[in-house]
């Protein structure tokens, strides 16, 4: 379903506008050049029959030339002048317009609720570099969960800039818009004079990040069939935004955190697109960032697959990309160089975290996976397979 299909509209009501200002380009030279041989005829109408030497006649057909010429001249550039106007015009009218507090997608929300349960205070569930995460009651019992972005630095005078405030409520938007089972939905979100308060679903679970840290911690238990369907559901969710949504929506910053469960432990991916809002967010130090991103600051739906390679490898592995064994030269510097030496090698068993391994059909599964990690944490955009590639990929290796 082409929910992102908006701004097609936008660009055929623009093509419109073009066809109809081609048209009164079109209709004032008619005019001008009807209003021109008027004049002409008038013109001959109104000399007498009297004979003239040619010296003459040479001077008059002149003069009529250039009264032609200078009415074209004078229309063109009046009916230029008219269109530009008009185009302006339009466009200020389909300007999008910057809307002050609650802006609400979701029938279970109303407005004065969110703003009555935004002004006391909420249950801080943590923070990132761009913002705060908290955990709200409405008075209607629905519970969700609210970010509140703080998009620039406070001594930026680009924070009270009109456009910025508009480029990113367009980008808030779109992200309302997405409609998949593995996709967090943008309920509602509140615009103030310095920042803007985001409202999700509110899951219980939390984020990848937060169960794999209870998984090293020894207090959850996920097994590779749960691992997987994870993966399988990440994939899904970068398809949809790949090849579904027109035009083509890139996420920009997937990580662990940016992948929230549900209580049934299925994934869905959230914050699309807003890192590229966030000037403050710093790839560099997560370790999920493709390479071309910071050595030609280049991004494509390939740095996305590199992300989504950092999460795979997480699942199979067990361990986080800043984990202190990096650091060794036996390991090869990252997460990537590991497995990437493991897999050459025909070690890639190695790698495997040992609460997941358990039957042999399951390994094979395991092992698979660390290859197809290793493919998708290529160097190179152009090795990477796409993520309408990979959906096949992972559903093969097990029957979801």
């Amino acid at each position: 379903m082409f929910v992102c299909g908006f701004v097609a509209s936008m660009e055929k009501r623009s093509c419109t506008l073009s066809l109809l200002l081609l048209l009164l380009l079109l209709l004032c030279f008619h005019l001008t050049t009807v209003q021109c041989e008027g004049r002409l005829i008038r013109y001959l109408s109104s000399q007498p029959p009297s004979p003239s030497t040619p010296q003459e006649f040479k001077i008059g057909f002149k003069r009529i030339v250039l009264s032609i010429a200078l009415g074209i001249l004078t229309g063109l550039i009046g009916a230029i002048l008219f269109a530009l106007l008009i185009k302006f015009a339009v466009q200020y009218m389909n300007q999008t317009p910057i809307l002050k507090g609650p802006v609400i997608f979701s029938p279970k929300i109303s407005a004065k609720t969110l703003q009555s349960a935004l002004s006391t205070e909420n249950q801080l569930l943590g923070s990132s570099s761009n913002g705060k995460y908290y955990k709200t009651v409405l008075d209607n019992g629905l519970t969700v969960a609210v970010k509140v972005l703080e998009p620039f630095d406070n001594g930026s005078p680009e924070r009270h800039s009109k456009s910025v405030k508009r480029r990113i409520q367009q980008e808030l938007e779109i992200l309302a818009s997405l409609r998949h089972r593995h996709l967090m939905s943008l309920r509602a979100y509140v615009r103030e004079s310095d920042r803007f308060s985001l409202v999700y679903d509110y899951m219980p679970t939390g984020s990848l990040e937060d169960a794999m840290n209870r998984v090293r911690g020894n207090q959850l238990q996920l097994g590779w069939d749960v691992r997987l369907r994870i993966a399988v559901g990440v994939i899904k969710g970068l398809q949809y935004l790949h090849f579904t949504c027109i035009p083509q929506i890139l996420h920009y910053n997937l990580k662990p955190t940016n992948v929230m469960l549900d209580a049934e432990l299925e994934p869905r991916v959230a914050d699309c697109g807003l890192a590229k809002l966030m000037p403050n967010i710093d790839r560099a130090t997560s370790g999920y960032g493709a390479p071309e991103c910071f050595e030609n600051c280049r991004y494509t739906d390939k740095s996305d697959i590199f992300s989504f390679g950092m999460i795979l490898g997480v699942l199979l592995t067990g361990r986080d990309p800043t984990d202190p064994f990096f650091g060794e030269a036996s390991s090869g510097g990252s997460l990537r160089q590991w497995l990437r030496h493991l897999q050459q090698a025909g070690e890639a068993r190695e790698a495997l975290d040992k609460s997941i391994l358990g039957e042999e059909v399951e390994e094979d599964e395991m092992l698979m996976a660390v290859r197809i990690a290793v493919v998708c944490l290529s160097d190179l955009p152009a090795d990477r397979p796409s993520s309408d590639e990979l959906v096949p990929m992972l559903t093969q290796l097990h029957s979801f």
